[in-house]
């Protein structure tokens, strides 16, 4: 049954239907081949997305495009560049801080890319980086995103095994740092090999000036960690909060913004928001259908058999990932390969929230994986540049952030040491 189920999904797939669509249909057609009741589908779509915490996806997508249009995403560019202006390899550098700095307010990857890249990307080719680097730079840097909450991608993991939202960013910061670093220490390697100096200095001036104008950007991420940790909101409340903070800076006191582009923000942050959640409605059925075949069980008693070790175990995972990640998006490996892969790391022994990160690193990845990868057409669309000139650049990335995953992969604490410090 689960092989035409599959063969079914991938015809589909090939044809070019939309990934929701194939789950729903892939789905309806198993419950009727076995005489199930339409009503499970209808209470499928609807207990999926019935979870209170999924409301904090459009408000920190939206606060995301209010920073990004209102002028408080220039503002953290121009700190940052203060900050790092004379390092070695200062502009690229300047670009993973500010995606870092940025993804502490958006969940997005896509909406990094599409916030810094107009900016970062002029500016990474007029201080003499290639145009292959300048665009594999600007579009990889947006995984970061997914990796340092808040993140969407956490949420929806959360959703599908009921692991703590709060422990889940918690945990995402140092992996987040790492993958960052990572990147800058090549981002390093290529400026001096090619030897791409600023000619900047430090100046005091020019430090105090732009961090007197970024405090209010920079007060969103306190607001919304220091709500959500102090114990004063929930991630959902957290978001709402910040969503109305950035509205408020960016239209009365920076006066960037006029209502007409608040507005505009909140029509596009609808628009994704809906793409998201019906691939989680869609998603929630193929699952149930999935368990209720027994596939996660089969799974692992498959896995038993190779009688692997736990490195290998997770070493397998991550390979499993990577090649999802190339011809799905993230939200949808996360709502359906979620409930097959945690079990077989489960009996491995490995910690949920440690998978969780491990899950959201490879989804990150995936962000700038071709075919499907969404930061690739995002900045098509931004910078007017074709996918085969934006895929040239990627390659050292991967190598950067595979780098990263191994480290997370094999080295637990680097997820479990925040949680566990101030949680437990």
């Amino acid at each position: 049954m689960m092989l035409v189920i599959a063969a079914l999904a991938i015809t589909l797939l090939c044809l070019g239907i939309p990934m929701w669509l194939v789950f729903l249909v892939a789905s309806i057609a198993a419950m009727t081949w076995q005489g199930v009741s339409m009503e499970v589908v209808v209470q499928g779509l609807s207990g999926t997305v019935n979870k209170l915490v999924l409301l904090s996806v459009p408000g920190f997508i939206f606060a995301g495009a209010v920073m990004g249009a209102g002028g408080m995403t220039k503002r953290l560019i121009d700190w940052v560049s203060a900050l790092m202006g004379r390092l070695p390899g200062g502009m690229a550098l300047t670009t993973v801080g500010a995606t870092a700095v940025f993804s502490t307010i958006s969940g997005s990857s896509a909406a990094a890319v599409a916030a810094l890249s107009p900016m970062t990307y002029p500016a990474l080719r007029k201080d003499g980086y290639g145009e292959r680097f300048s665009l594999g730079l600007v579009t990889s840097t947006g995984a970061i995103d997914v990796i340092i909450p808040p993140s969407i991608a956490m949420i929806l993991f959360a959703v599908m095994t009921n692991a703590s939202v709060g422990r889940l960013y918690l945990a995402g910061f140092l992996p987040g740092l790492v993958c960052a670093a990572c990147v800058g220490a090549y981002c390093i390697w290529y400026a001096l090999r090619h030897n791409i100096t600023t000619g900047r200095t430090w100046n005091a001036q020019e430090i105090l000036y732009t961090t007197r104008h970024v405090l209010w950007a920079l007060g969103a991420p306190v607001l919304i960690f220091g709500g959500i940790y102090g114990g004063f909101m929930t991630p959902t409340e957290a978001s709402m909060a910040v969503s109305v903070y950035a509205v408020a800076v960016s239209v009365w006191i920076n006066r960037e913004m006029t209502w007409h582009e608040v507005w505009i923000c909140a029509r596009d942050t609808a628009l994704l928001s809906a793409k998201i959640f019906i691939i989680v409605a869609a998603s929630g059925v193929f699952s149930w259908v999935l368990t209720a075949e027994g596939v996660p069980q089969k799974t692992v008693a498959f896995m038993e058999s190779w009688q692997l070790s736990p490195l290998m175990v997770l070493l397998m995972l991550n390979l499993v990932l990577v090649l999802i990640g190339t011809f799905m998006d993230p939200n949808s490996s996360i709502i359906l390969f979620t409930p097959l892969l945690w079990p077989i790391a489960q009996h491995a022994g490995v910690d949920l929230i440690h998978f969780g990160i491990i899950f959201t690193v490879n989804v990150a990845i995936g962000n700038f994986t071709p075919p499907f990868g969404i930061n690739i057409f995002v900045a098509q669309s931004v910078l007017k540049k074709t996918s085969t000139e934006i895929n040239a650049g990627l390659w050292p990335f991967y190598a950067a952030y595979g780098v990263a995953l191994a480290i997370i992969t094999y080295w637990p604490d680097v997820s479990l040491w925040l949680p566990r410090l101030l949680m437990d």
